[in-house]
């Protein structure tokens, strides 16, 4: 296996699989160029440097830098997807699918239900979210409990490298729309990747990345290596945790929650969305409907506050989900007999 870096992983993925299919484009706000780089193939490739390297390779009519519009980005992945290609369109930062939320949501969503399933619609979206990087209230949002809720979007939330690579393959090849949400905290994460140029990892198919007997623990992206450490710490007093990666909300991975909750008894939700209508209150929800019976306490979901995101760093790792609010979360879950 290879070691890369989360961003590497994304970079690699697009270009095997444009490689691959011609019919793949790229599309988005500065993925050429940037940062006043004056583009072209030395250009840095976008400020997260997800492109890097793509317009050397496949050219301006395969790698293409936007006006700052998101609706146009938008509308031009759902035209480009309608005429037989495979667009991948980046939206720069997550926090802006209000300015192409028609595009999204009535129109890439919509067209293989109105159409009768006589077309097909295989666009994917790449997004940036998530706090952790002082980007302030406008550019630090989770907006995946507003994506999961659109019905024809599947919406897929990657960890680790790996997961990046297997679910953006996928991802790339499916005749759906997707959202593809990349936490810009973990970009420059590393982690084995496996070389198989086939790589995939369907869509609604979860991670268990620790098990145990006491305590179901379910989250995603950053939250997810806040939730693995609280659970080793409290593997070395005897508390076992099965920490659950969902990889996608939509499809979301049912089954695998349900038995994991028929076994502990316990739910500890870990979500970076703030609490109402959130998908900790959905799946909370969920396990309240469908296990409810194998429950031994109230389930609970760990959430930031209903509060727009501080800039000032203080206030914004107060704002997050912490390590001791999952800790704490999970020993009063322990604490119903």
């Amino acid at each position: 296996m290879a070691k890369m870096m989360y961003r590497d992983a994304v970079v690699s993925t697009i270009a095997e699989e444009m490689e691959r299919d011609e019919n793949v484009v790229c599309l988005g706000e500065d993925i050429v160029g940037g940062m006043g780089t004056p583009g072209g193939p030395e250009a840095i490739g976008g400020i997260w440097s997800t492109s890097t390297g793509l317009f050397g390779k496949f050219g301006a009519d395969r790698v293409i830098d936007t006006p700052i519009s998101e609706s146009a980005i938008m509308g031009a992945a759902a035209g480009l997807a309608l005429s037989g290609k495979r667009p991948i369109a980046e939206l720069m930062f997550a926090d802006f699918i209000g300015v192409s939320l028609d595009q999204i949501w009535n129109q890439l969503a919509k067209f293989r239900y109105m159409f009768g399933g006589k077309t097909k619609c295989p666009a994917v979206i790449r997004m940036a979210y998530g706090a952790g990087y002082n980007a302030a209230a406008q550019h630090s949002q989770a907006v995946h409990q507003i994506l999961t809720g659109m019905p024809g979007l599947k919406v897929v939330m990657p960890t680790t490298p790996a997961d990046v690579k297997g679910l953006l393959r996928t991802a790339i090849r499916d005749d759906d729309p997707v959202i593809f949400l990349e936490h810009k905290a973990l970009y420059g994460v590393s982690g084995e990747v496996p070389d198989d140029p086939d790589f995939m990892i369907p869509f609604g198919h979860a991670r268990l990345s620790r098990a145990g007997q006491d305590v179901t623990i379910v989250s995603t992206g950053l939250l997810l290596g806040f939730c693995e450490a609280v659970a080793d710490k409290l593997a070395a007093e005897g508390i076992g945790c099965d920490v659950i990666d969902l990889r996608t909300t939509s499809p979301l991975d049912e089954e695998t929650i349900l038995d994991s909750v028929e076994v502990t008894g316990r739910l500890v939700v870990v979500d970076e969305a703030p609490p109402r209508c959130s998908l900790g209150a959905d799946i909370c929800a969920l396990v309240a409907e469908k296990a409810f019976a194998s429950l031994k306490a109230p389930p609970l979901s760990v959430n930031p506050p209903h509060t727009p995101i501080p800039f000032a760093r203080e206030l914004e790792s107060a704002y997050l989900p912490s390590t001791d609010k999952i800790e704490a979360a999970v020993r009063k879950v322990l604490g119903y007999r």
